[in-house]
Parts: structure tokens; sequence; C-alpha cells
């Protein structure tokens, strides 16, 4: 039985990314111990949904599968990538109380840790483990918020240096750390191809959709303050014609209301995974819009593969890890050149032909989830962990 640690950036639910794609992938052979972030004590005043992760941790964990286990952490003291000094007081506690509820309680004795988060650095001196992995998924000193750059990149940096393994999602990412780590891989992100395949077929209209005039060209996910809500809100204004259906949470700090004077933009909101197909099915074009800037330079876009495997027509910004699909992808420089690809995206449908189609969708096959994961586990078996 191999033991994982899994120290993440985004909690278990409800939005599955590539920490939980990837944890719920591994072997039965594995024990996987999901740890969501913890909430600094003045978070839920920012963002008041994160008031039960206050004492959500006194709970017992999730057990989502028999050998997956979710926990929450306690909460810990604000702006810890600021001063470090506040950060290794936080991670001591938090070491501490994954000794007492985890170590103890399940008999750990050397696990793997496997984190996404480089403040996590400060506590691998509290708690014993035999492997170390760094999922670098962010250029995270770019995000905005009580950071210090400078602060951050050490942190990283440290963290990478002890890693057995660092794998990464974009190119930029893997430069950088490949530098300080020789065993650095390069790992995108992936689909859930069976799942948002089936967006790919005729579905039934959601109740909330019955009214929305098409072409309707669809965004979905997080509607964070990398996403360019002024470039939706540019098309929106040149095609009072077409309509554009954002599907997903506004993110804690982001304004909308610059969107919510348009007739023609819809926001639907979170909607449950399982279903979440269906949505997409109405869509005409897929929508993958960030903000061009040093943190998008290095994201490996999630959304941008699921939109692959629905076989629709995407039209996107600039993005390293997207321009290496130039041959199925609408790919715009600037506001008007994405407009235009607009265009040329619902030019593709009128003309009938299915063969960029069909080639996204086995583009988005051969980035499945199951395909990045069994890449991952064969990397660790050249490293030293023999995982079955």
């Amino acid at each position: 039985m191999i033991d994982i640690i899994c120290f993440s950036t985004t909690p278990w639910d409800p939005i599955p990314t590539r920490k939980q794609q990837i944890m719920k992938r591994m072997p039965e052979s594995c024990r996987i111990f999901y740890l969501d972030p913890p909430v600094t004590y003045i978070g839920p005043l920012k963002d008041p949904s994160l008031r039960p992760y206050l004492t959500k941790f006194r709970k017992s964990p999730k057990r989502v599968k028999e050998n997956l286990f979710v926990f929450a952490l306690p909460p810990i003291m604000p702006f810890y990538n600021r001063k470090r000094s506040i950060n290794k007081f936080n991670q001591k506690m938090i070491a501490r109380f994954v000794k007492e509820v985890i170590y103890q309680n399940f008999d750990l004795k050397s696990p793997i840790i496997w984190t996404y988060m480089p403040n996590t650095v400060d506590l691998l001196e509290y708690l014993p483990y035999g492997f170390l992995v760094y999922d670098c998924i962010d250029k995270h000193s770019e995000f905005q918020g009580f950071i210090n750059k400078q602060v951050v990149e050490e942190m990283e940096d440290e963290l990478a240096k002890k890693s057995n393994v660092v794998f990464t999602t974009a190119e930029g990412l893997y430069n950088k750390l490949k530098n300080l780590n020789p065993k650095t891989y390069l790992v995108p992100n992936g689909a859930e191809f069976e799942h948002f395949n089936k967006a790919a077929t005729k579905a039934p209209v959601p109740e909330s959709m019955k009214n929305i005039p098409h072409p309707i060209f669809g965004f979905v996910g997080v509607i964070h303050t990398w996403i360019d809500t002024q470039l939706i809100e540019y098309l929106a204004s040149n095609r009072k014609d077409w309509s554009f259906v954002l599907i997903g949470p506004v993110g804690a700090g982001v304004s909308v209301d610059n969107l919510k004077k348009y007739k023609n933009v819809y926001m639907l909101g979170r909607i449950d995974h399982q279903i979440l197909p269906q949505y997409v099915a109405q869509f005409d074009v897929c929508l993958n819009l960030f903000k061009v800037n040093k943190l998008s330079e290095n994201v490996s876009p999630l959304k941008f593969y699921e939109y692959l495997a629905t076989g629709k027509p995407i039209v996107s910004t600039s993005m390293p890890q997207v321009e290496e699909f130039p041959d199925v992808v609408y790919i715009g420089k600037d506001y008007d050149e994405v407009l235009q690809k607009c265009e040329e995206a619902i030019s593709e449908l009128k003309d009938g032909s299915n063969e960029k189609m069909l080639k996204r969708v086995e583009y988005a096959r051969l980035t499945s989830w199951d395909s990045r994961v069994s890449q991952i586990i064969e990397i660790l078996k050249r490293e030293g962990i023999y995982i079955e």
C-alpha cells in the first residue's frame, strides 16, 4: 500500500480540477488523503461562502472512494504569502494537525507528499515522508491579492529543489523549474473525455436556455480575475444578434456588472457537473478568453481540453498551450481579431464540414485524463515509485 497526502489548492467539491482528476484515478493500491486548502481567519469576510471551512476541520473526513479520503484543514493566519515567518507558523500548525489526524489514525509511516502549494515547503521539516512530488499548475507569484512575489518565488524554488519529481502543466513553468530540478516533467491538463464528449450530440434544451437565441457562444468555468470580461463585453456590444452564455460562479472580488447590462449576455451561474454536458451541447461555439498576461502565459486551461471533447468550434485568446492546436482552434491576438475569429467559427458551422470537429474529438481522446495519469504513473515508476 502506497500512501499519498495531497495538499491541494482547491476543495474537492464542487468543481473537479486537475487535482481531483489525478487523485481519483490513482490505482486502488494507493491510499489517498486529499486535503482541501485551509481558509484564513479573515477569508470569510471577503467570501462568505468560506465560513463553513472555519469549523469543517472538526468533522470526519469524507470518503469518496474506498481508498480516497477528503479532509478539511484548520484555519490559518492571513498574509502568509507576504511574510515567510507567518507561513512558517501556519505550516507548523498544519503539520501538527496532519500528524494527529492522519498519520496517527491511519498509521502512516513514510507517505508520498504530493503538493500543489509552494508554501507547503515550510511543513516538510515537521512531517516524515518518503517521496515528494510538486505538481506546478500556475505561476503562483502572479496571482492577485496579499502576496509578495519574491516570497512566493523563494518558496517555490525551495520546494522544486527538494522534490523528487516536479510536474508542470505549461512550457513556461517547465522551462523555469527544469533549471532547478532535472527531474521536472511537462504533463499538461487533460479532458474528462467521456463526460464532455456527450456534448457532441444533441441533447434536450435545459429550461434556462430555452429562450436563448442562436448562435450561442458559451463559456464554462469560474469567472476569475484572469478571465477577460471586458473582451466578452466587447463581443456582446459589437454583435447584439449573438448570445453569450456564461456558466459558472463568479470569483470573490470579481465584478461582472459590465456584463449584466447586455441583454444578449446570459449568466447561468454554477451548473451541477453531472448535467453540464447537456448545457454545453447547446453551444454553437466555445469561448476560452483569458487575459493575456504573465499568468495566462503559464496556464494549461482545463476548459480548453473539455471543449475539445465536444468537437465544437473554439475561439481563444493567445496562450502557449492553445497555440499547439492551430489547426482546430480559432486564436485571436487582440479584441478585433477575436471578433473576426468568432465570425470564422460560425462560418465553419455553416459549411457543413465535420473534419475539424473529428480532429478536435481525437485530440481530446489523446489528451484525456486517463492518458495523462498513465503518463504520470510511468514517470513515477522511472523515479522509483512502483504504483500498480
